[in-house]
Formats: C-alpha cells, structure tokens, sequence
C-alpha cells in the first residue's frame, strides 16, 4: 500500500471520528422512540441536541483523539507529558461535554496522570467508562510498531480509565485499525482480533445490553454497527440512532468505519461541514510523518509500560 493510500486511511480515521461525534452530537441521551418521534432516522449533522451544537460542531469525542494525536506528534517515543497537557488545555476551555471519569481525574490531577485515574476509580467506585476507547485511535495511525502502538493504546487509557476492561477494548480496537491500514476487510478483521475476547460473537443478533457508556456495553455495539452496516454513512447513521451515548458510539464506529472506507469513502457533506476539518487536516499530515520516521526514530524499548 502507497503513502497515498496510507494517508486516505489515516485521513478517513480522523473525519470518521469527527462525522460519527457530530452526527450523534445530536441525539446523545435520547432514545430510539424520542430520536424517530422528532427526526424520522437521522441522517444529517445538524447540531443541536442537548449540548446546542452548532451544524459540523464536535465534542469530547474527537477532541481528545486531537490531544492524544497532537501529543504523540510532539514526542512520539514519550507522549504521556504531552497528551497530558493537551488534555488539561481543553479541560480549562470549559468544553460543553466531558464525561463524568474524566472530569474526576481532572480535578484529581496535579503530576501523575496514573494516580489521579487511581483515585478517580477509588471515589467513584469504577472507572470502566468509553472514554479512553473513544480517543484511543491515533495510537494505531502513527506507529507502524505493533509493540509501540499496544503500549501507547494502554497508557493513554490509564491516565484517565484505571480499569484492565478499558485498556483491553483499546488494544482490540487499535489491533483492529492496524489490520484496516493494512487493507484488511472489516468482516475479517473484527473477528480475527475478537476472537476468545470479550467481544467475541457471531454478531448476527443485536448487542443485549443499552447503547450506554460502559466501555463493555459502547464497544459491543460499535462491533455490531461495522459488522452489519454497508458504507461508511450507514454505520455512522445507526450510531446516532441508537440514542444513549451516541455520539461516542458514532466515534468509535466511525473510526473503524473511516480507515475502511477511506477519506474518500466519506460523504462530501458530511466531511466539509466539520467544524474542525484544518485541524484534522493538519493532523493527519503529521501522523503519517510520525508512521514514516521521519519525525525521529523510534523502537519499542525506549518506552515503559503502565502501573498495573
């Protein structure tokens, strides 16, 4: 596979996170019979919703996969430092959404991500939640070293989720997104890296569990959109709805769903209506830059591994 091609998938990565946010921006904690009582089926970014978006306007979603995407670029062999104060620079923005685990390890945070994500999952009693799962991709974009990519999958999940569920469901998410880059078909590449886990299913029959945030519940539906969806609107468009958490749902889809289909595979009226499309943009760019080497070199040794 050419650099082009590389760079249509990375790209495709990105603005599916960003188009699946956006969409189910929209119908995030409705249900199913609220979401067809107002909207029919959705299929277009409008805005709105409970958090008043604007039309292409993306939340928590897509902008911390930014932080931890924009933080591997900065130091690509150490990024938890640089992650970190991205995070902290969009937590003081007052962002209109943030979810509930993350803002506690937030407040908890004064110089070790891995004790504030501690002492979250000591005062809320768990930190299972899909945050880190819905940031998680730019791990699998930028590093061609399977070693690198696992390891940075797992400790970009425990500076803010101390839970072994959410680092699994980060791991198999970006192992997916490396057979993807790889020209793999969803239809394969899902049960080649879900089998004996978890989430292992003939995903013929719909999840039983709600489309909430329990990074179990969001990553068992996210595997059954991609497995039973056509095209990359029709995964993103059962996303937003389901309701419940359907912005995050739309992410996590539409990140598998992106590096598929490609950026090109993405409708044009979905991708130019993203407010923070130059941004994405810019990003893609550098990741393939960091995926290349050619923005330092890089070997599996030179970086630790989580506090367990």
């Amino acid at each position: 596979m050419n650099g082009e091609q590389i760079l249509d998938k990375i790209k495709g990565g990105l603005y599916g996170v960003a188009v699946g946010d956006a969409l189910g921006g929209t119908t995030e904690f409705m249900t199913r019979q609220e979401i067809k009582a107002r909207y029919g089926y959705l299929t277009e970014v409008i805005g709105g919703g409970v958090w008043g978006l604007e039309p292409g306007e993306v939340t928590d979603d897509t902008m911390m996969t930014l932080c931890v995407a924009e933080g591997i670029v900065e130091n690509p062999a150490q990024p938890v430092e640089a992650i970190g104060r991205r995070f902290l620079e969009w937590y003081r923005s007052r962002p209109k959404d943030i979810g509930n685990i993350i803002r506690h390890t937030m407040e908890h945070y004064r110089d070790n991500w891995f004790e504030a994500a501690f002492l979250t999952d000591l005062d809320l009693g768990q930190s299972g939640g899909n945050g880190s799962l819905m940031r998680c991709l730019p791990a699998a974009l930028a590093y061609a070293d399977s070693a690198l990519m696992e390891t940075v999958s797992r400790m970009q999940s425990r500076m803010t989720h101390y839970d072994e569920r959410c680092d699994e469901a980060c791991v198999i998410y970006n192992k997916i997104a490396r057979r993807l880059l790889a020209g793999e078909e969803l239809s394969r590449a899902i049960p080649g890296e879900t089998a004996g886990t978890a989430y292992s299913s003939s995903f013929t029959v719909a999840p039983d569990c709600p489309p909430d945030g329990y990074v179990v519940h969001t990553f068992h539906w996210v595997l059954y959109i991609l497995m039973n969806t056509e095209q990359f609107e029709g995964a993103v468009q059962y996303a937003a709805n389901l309701g419940g958490d359907s912005d995050t749902i739309g992410a996590i889809a539409g990140g598998l769903a992106g590096i598929h289909y490609g950026y090109r595979g993405i409708p044009s009226r979905y991708r130019d209506c993203i407010l923070v499309k130059e941004r994405l943009e810019r990003t893609a760019e550098l990741l393939i830059a960091v995926r290349e080497g050619t923005l330092g070199g890089l070997n599996s040794g030179e970086y630790g591994k989580p506090p367990m």
